[in-house]
């Protein structure tokens, strides 16, 4: 049996492995939402799929991998048929994924013949085709229009590239060389990887490793049920709503969360969310379940380790055919709506249960710009942007300023790196003036971005949300600004609607996007005056 000092050398290397992974694809991908938004994440699991460390990554990504392997491996992939080098790519999310854009690849650690892991990573892609560049479609009704389908597949076959997936993916995309140069940092990620976790095994043998395993997750468990054995029992409500699905325009989807606690375990009701809409905000359940345990992880002590362990005290009821578990074929491209919109209304019952923990509502959406410039020459490139606005404001303390937050770990695109390029030019990019709500801690502010068009020609889509529902403040704190997206055409100024697939742009066209600050948090009387005049004197009010 390891002793307490032997499980933190494996533990500790483990996430090491995480992280060498997370520094490859960054190193060497080639798109600019790879590369620089760094939309991608890497994890480390063990032989029957639970995720054991993972990188600083994106929580939408990290709490749902484990759910999309042990799908992988039940329904597909059977355990029994995995290789020395295989590799398997998915993308589908009725096979566990979360929406096609997100490419999942894993690859099985095997030692003296024995599968002791899996290394898997995840990344965003630019574009996997479907009615609109990005693969961010606003309009689409069903998933065939929204891209390429990935059934689980074994790309590499005991070492040996299935050139006939390679082409097939390459035929199929707006940006080939992009796409593949992106899953070729996925494929050395795993490579990087599988090498750690197998040096790992020859110092301390494939038992120790697999005990280790076993270990970490009980740990984890074990830190969970502390963290929710500390809240209050009984039962918690709330709800948030999105503004529309892009279809039926102007009709609210709810997001109703009923968290029960009792005793070091955790129920999530979500049988109250709206049905699944004809438009692609819907989510399947690997979405949905990253928020849910990403919510309640978040009011655990910093110490523990995030691995699968966390998950176990924690039940979610969410019935197929809800926007929160949609049903075949419904679209999903913008199912980080559902999840920003899940996680705003599970942190909003979890303000019942520990107040002085949770702060007001973030942003809580995912700002997805989308530019195809067309040259003269009919020569096309592709744009992905996902911009973000302020965080909440916490029982202590203001909310920050234009801060990834949530569901999101995201970096900005250097505005020098699109203008270097892409025929666009960014006019401003700056914080939004008012835009957190007020309270004795404020919200923190949005974000202004403009965008100009350099080229002859330019398609723009957009997918975004909290145009008419704000981030919400707690404790009589204000909600924050809403969205606004305008463009700005020979000196005139008209709003885009915010779900807009394919709007014909022309040169000299300027886009301008307000997004969301965090809603406040306490009375905003309450202020303190140097606070106050600070604010003023910097511009935030």
């Amino acid at each position: 049996m390891l002793g307490p000092i032997e499980i933190e050398v494996i533990r500790n290397a483990l996430t090491a492995a995480a992280a060498e992974m997370d520094v490859t694809i960054w190193r060497t991908s080639r798109s600019t939402i790879v590369r620089e938004l760094l939309d991608y994440s890497t994890a480390v699991f063990d032989a029957e799929g639970s995720n054991l460390a993972q990188s600083a990554r994106i929580p939408s990504h990290l709490n749902s991998m484990t759910h999309a392997l042990r799908a992988l491996l039940a329904d597909h992939v059977k355990p029994d048929t995995w290789n020395e080098g295989d590799v398997v790519i998915f993308n589908d999310p009725y096979c566990g994924g979360q929406h096609l854009p997100d490419i999942l690849a894993f690859r099985p650690v095997f030692h003296d013949g024995i599968r002791i892991a899996f290394v898997g990573t995840l990344c965003h892609h630019i574009d996997v085709g479907g009615l609109a560049a990005g693969s961010y479609a606003a309009k689409a009704t069903e998933i065939f229009q929204e891209g390429l389908r990935i059934p689980p597949v074994k790309l590499f076959d005991r070492g040996i590239r299935n050139d006939a997936v390679w082409a097939m993916i390459r035929q199929n995309v707006r940006k080939p060389d992009l796409l593949l140069g992106d899953l070729s940092s996925q494929l050395a990620s795993l490579e990087v990887g599988a090498a750690a976790i197998t040096r790992l095994a020859r110092r301390f043998g494939a038992a120790a490793v697999i005990e280790a395993g076993q270990r970490i997750l009980d740990m984890s468990e074990a830190g969970m049920r502390a963290a929710i054995a500390r809240m209050p029992d009984g039962t918690y409500e709330f709800e948030d709503f999105l503004d529309d699905d892009g279809i039926d325009i102007g009709k609210p989807i709810r997001l109703h969360v009923r968290l029960t606690i009792e005793g070091d375990t955790a129920m999530v009701d979500l049988s109250g969310c709206s049905p699944q809409v004809a438009g692609p905000t819907n989510a399947t359940l690997a979405s949905t379940n990253a928020a849910v345990m990403f919510a309640l992880m978040c009011c655990a002590d910093p110490s523990l380790h995030m691995s699968a362990g966390c998950y176990r005290p924690i039940s979610v009821v969410a019935p197929e055919g809800l926007v929160v578990n949609a049903r075949h074929p419904a679209p999903v491209a913008h199912r980080i709506a559902a999840t920003h919109r899940l996680l705003n209304a599970m942190m909003g019952a979890l303000h019942q249960a520990v107040p002085d923990l949770i702060p007001a509502a973030y942003y809580g959406n995912s700002y997805v710009t989308t530019f195809q410039t067309v040259a003269e020459t009919g020569a096309r490139e592709v744009l992905v942007e996902i911009e973000i606005g302020g965080s909440g404001a916490h029982p202590a303390k203001d909310g920050v300023n234009a801060f990834a937050s949530g569901m999101h770990n995201n970096a900005n695109i250097p505005v020098e790196m699109i203008e270097a390029q892409l025929p666009l030019t960014v006019l401003r990019y700056g914080l939004r003036q008012g835009s957190g709500g007020a309270g004795r801690f404020r919200g923190g502010l949005g974000l202004v971005r403009e965008w100009r068009v350099d080229s002859a020609r330019c398609f723009f889509t957009a997918n975004m949300d909290r145009f008419d529902h704000a981030p919400y403040g707690l404790a009589g704190g204000g909600a924050a600004a809403k969205g606004a997206l305008l463009l700005r055409r020979a000196g005139a100024e008209t709003p885009i609607p915010p779900k807009t697939d394919n709007l014909p742009l022309v040169q000299g066209d300027v886009v301008r996007l307000e997004t969301s600050g965090g809603g406040g948090f306490g009375d905003p009387a309450a202020r303190d005056h140097e606070a106050a005049a600070r604010d003023a004197r910097l511009g935030y009010v």
